[in-house]
C-alpha cells in the first residue's frame, strides 16, 4: 500500500504505526523504515526485513529537541551542535534515560537520535513524536533515494509514503560528545571538518 505524503497520507500512516506496523518513508538523506519505537513486536519485524543483525542498534527520529531531551541527555555544550545542525544530517549518539525504550530497542545506556530536514517527515513526526529511523534497505546494500527502487526492493513493510526522489549527497553522520570533544563513528554528508561551534 502506498499513500502521499500530504495530511491524508500522513494520517492513514500514522494509523499504521499506532497499530504496531511497518511502514518506509522519506527523509532528508535516504528512505527510511520505522515503526513506533516502543512496540517490541515491530522493532523485531524491521530487523528481520533488514536482515540485520540485533548487535548494531536501530535510530530513533525525533521531531523536536524537547523530545529529544525526555528521553536522553543533552549537555549545554551538545545543545549548542543540536541548535547549529539540527534538523539536518547529523546523529548523535546520547545517552539514554528512557527505560520504556531501553527495553524495547534492547539498548543498554546509549540511543542514536538525529532530528531530519524533511518537511514530509517532520509532518508525520510531529503526530508520532519519536519513530525508528533506519535506511530502508538490506542491511549492506546501498540506501535508496527513488521511491521506485525502494518499492521494488524491500519487502513485508505495511505502508510506503511516498515524497518522490530525495535529492541528497549520502547518509547522516553519525557522532559521539564526550568532553566536549566531537568522536566521529560515520562520515556521511557532514564532514568532520564541517562540525564545529
Amino acid at each position: 500500500m502506498e499513500v502521499n505524503c500530504d495530511d491524508k497520507g500522513i494520517e492513514r500512516i500514522v494509523e499504521i504505526i499506532e497499530k504496531g506496523g511497518i511502514v518506509i518513508f522519506p527523509t532528508d538523506t535516504v528512505y527510511g523504515i520505522g515503526c513506533n519505537p516502543y512496540n517490541e513486536s515491530a522493532v523485531k519485524k524491521i530487523y528481520e526485513i533488514k536482515s540485520r543483525t540485533k548487535l548494531k542498534s536501530l535510530p530513533v527520529l525525533a521531531h523536536s529537541l524537547k523530545i529529544v531531551k525526555e528521553i536522553a541527555v543533552v549537555d549545554e555544550f551538545t545543545e549548542k551542535i543540536i541548535e547549529k545542525y539540527w534538523p539536518g544530517p547529523l546523529t548523535l549518539i546520547l545517552e539514554l534515560t528512557d527505560q520504556k525504550l531501553k527495553e524495547s530497542l534492547d539498548l543498554e545506556n546509549k540511543i542514536a537520535v538525529r532530528i531530519p530536514d524533511s518537511k514530509c517527515t517532520l509532518k508525520l513526526l510531529e503526530k508520532c513524536r519519536l519513530l525508528v529511523g533506519t535506511s530502508a534497505n538490506i542491511s549492506g546494500n546501498s540506501s535508496y533515494t527513488n521511491p521506485n527502487d525502494c518499492i521494488k526492493n524491500v519487502k513485508n513493510y505495511d505502508m510506503f509514503l511516498n515524497g518522490g526522489i530525495i535529492t541528497s549527497k549520502g547518509e547522516s553522520t553519525i557522532i559521539e560528545i564526550e568532553n566536549k570533544e566531537i568522536k566521529i563513528i560515520r562520515e556521511g554528508v557532514l564532514k568532520i571538518e564541517d562540525i564545529n561551534l
